[in-house]
């Protein structure tokens, strides 16, 4: 990349969307935030709390109201339930982050030198610390259906993103026409009575459906939400199961005609045991234990519907339950082993999704804004390529080159991913089967310490049969040119001067013709007497060289 011209000497281009059209909104808007909330405004940071008394009927009175257009509630329950439900709070933290810790790629529309420098100019920026935490809230739109991250442009010599400010998914919604475009509400102002659509190349909308249909109804909160209303109420059942049944019921027995006052202490001595664990009664006065059982007392059952709901939700979001809920399978560490984490389909597709929203919302209008509109755009990667079987690619390269197949340095390289090196720096290259005499000096007695390279390594067993030595070269140098081709260059080093009697005269006589046919006719007289003796010389001279340096060669094998 180093012959590109750098970004900081392209002129900007115009401004423009995705047809070559000018932006409509003013530079301003790119530059300045403009959803985020305030007091005044309609975007506010006060929210309701729909899970406290949450009730069946209650919860499908607003999974409804979602759908006709208003999601406040639903998207403010999404966010309680990852609040309150620590397991879920788990496995969708899981979920997200899976995600935005895979590595993060850009590829190039094509080779050509334009298509790279646009590709490197995403590389540099994507190169930033704060970009995990960014994919982490933008991949929020796993349990709510969809994220909206608004990007805050930078203008200096580039219009680079500045920074990627998450937005609270209540300050939009969608159009009550199709459910499938997002407005902002309140406008630009925040006091508009009316949702706004959104500008150009300002948000990162994020869309990560669980299954197909409307957007608002693709979140995985919307799944979940019945089974954390079902799980609380066993929750609440079960407290109120350990309050009646958690502890002895406390009898305390007085004889008949005690008086009013002695059993008063009696009273406060029972109360004062499930406190202080002590009290001080009359000795003709007793306290007795009982122990409740019988066959309503089943507190397992809580616990067992508590624990189904929870394999229900890690299936829902982590697509298995293995790495969630610890239980025995009876196949040992193998069972771990057949779930990650995260099931990599869940994962891949998540990826997917979110490859083509970086690419389509962040990348695109990053190499519009600095370097013009292109037929083809480079592509955000997310996540790590599929694993190649190196040894099995190894050995495919090798079968074609002893069947004479080309195979080019650029395929090797992203094969193995081993990088170029730099000019200057020390490299690995294979030495001849035999690098050495018996006895350890250079061969053909040559100075050990004059030899371009030394070895490195032991003889490494690459394959029955061979053992080839490696050796670390002093520096990158430009490998010998072909001798043929040298020859030819040096041949021809000056044959302007030696081709000129002969095209002179040719050139001459289409300039003095005044037809094709009285071209034709005099070019055979005009070719005798030209100048070719020169031209005859330097053939002469090169085929004696080629045949001087073939001859050294031939005999240079031999002696080897």
């Amino acid at each position: 990349m180093a012959d590109l011209i750098p970004f900081a000497d392209v002129p900007l281009p115009a401004l423009v969307d995705g047809n070559g059209r000018p932006l409509r909104q003013a530079r301003d808007v790119l530059t300045r935030e403009i959803a985020a909330p305030s007091m005044a405004s309609i975007r506010n940071i006060t929210s309701g709390h729909p899970a406290q008394g949450l009730t069946p009927q209650r919860l499908a009175s607003l999974l409804r109201q979602s759908e006709e257009g208003d999601a406040t509630a639903y998207l403010e329950l999404a966010e309680e339930m990852e609040e309150k439900d620590l397991h879920y709070l788990s496995v969708m933290g899981t979920r997200k982050r899976a995600v935005s810790q895979e590595p993060v790629t850009v590829k190039s529309a094509s080779d050509d030198p334009e298509d790279e420098a646009d590709a490197q100019l995403l590389r540099d920026w994507l190169d930033r610390l704060t970009l995990q935490g960014e994919l982490f809230d933008i991949m929020d739109a796993a349990g709510k259906g969809y994220s909206a991250t608004e990007i805050i442009w930078g203008m200096g010599e580039q219009w680079l993103p500045d920074r990627l400010e998450w937005q609270d998914p209540r300050f939009f919604e969608y159009d009550r026409g199709t459910g499938r475009k997002l407005l902002l509400r309140g406008g630009l102002s925040g006091m508009s009575g009316l949702p706004l659509p959104l500008p150009e190349h300002k948000f990162i909308i994020h869309q990560a459906p669980a299954k197909s249909g409307l957007p608002i109804r693709g979140g995985l909160a919307r799944a979940a939400a019945w089974g954390y209303l079902f799980k609380n109420y066993a929750t609440k059942d079960w407290l109120a199961f350990m309050e009646v049944y958690g502890l002895p019921l406390r009898v305390g027995k007085y004889a008949p005609g005690t008086a009013e006052s002695d059993i008063a202490i009696l009273e406060r001595a029972v109360a004062q045991i499930g406190q202080d664990a002590g009290a001080v009664i009359p000795q003709s006065m007793l306290i007795e234990f009982v122990q409740a059982g019988g066959a309503a007392a089943n507190p397992e059952m809580f616990e067992r519907k508590c624990k189904y709901i929870d394999e229900q939700l890690s299936k829902a979001v982590l697509g298995q339950t293995s790495s969630s809920d610890a239980k025995s399978g009876g196949l040992g560490s193998g069972q771990a082993d057949l779930h990650g984490e995260v099931r990599r389909d869940i994962k891949s597709a998540d990826c997917a999704q979110l490859s083509a929203t970086l690419t389509h919302d962040l990348g695109r209008p990053m190499v519009m804004f600095n370097r013009g509109i292109r037929k083809r755009y480079p592509l955000i990667i997310v996540g790590a390529p599929d694993p190649v079987d190196l040894k099995q690619a190894l050995d495919g390269i090798e079968a074609a080159m002893r069947n004479s197949v080309p195979v080019s340095v650029s395929y090797f390289r992203n094969v193995t991913a081993i990088p170029e090196p730099r000019p200057g720096e020390e490299v690995l290259l294979r030495t001849p089967e035999n690098p050495a005499t018996e006895d350890g000096g250079a061969p053909g007695g040559a100075d050990p310490a004059k030899s371009p390279a030394i070895d490195l390594l032991a003889p490494l067993k690459t394959r029955p049969g061979a053992s080839p030595k490696l050796r670390v070269a002093a520096s990158v140098t430009p490998a010998p040119g072909d001798a043929i081709d040298d020859a030819a260059a040096e041949a021809l080093h000056d044959w302007e001067r030696l081709a000129a009697p002969i095209i002179n005269p040719i050139a001459e006589l289409a300039a003095s013709s005044t037809s094709l046919e009285d071209f034709r006719d005099r070019l055979a007289s005009s070719m005798t007497g030209t100048g070719t003796d020169a031209m005859i010389d330097m053939l002469a001279q090169a085929c004696f060289g080629a045949r001087l340096q073939g001859s050294a060669a031939i005999e240079q094998e031999q002696a080897d």
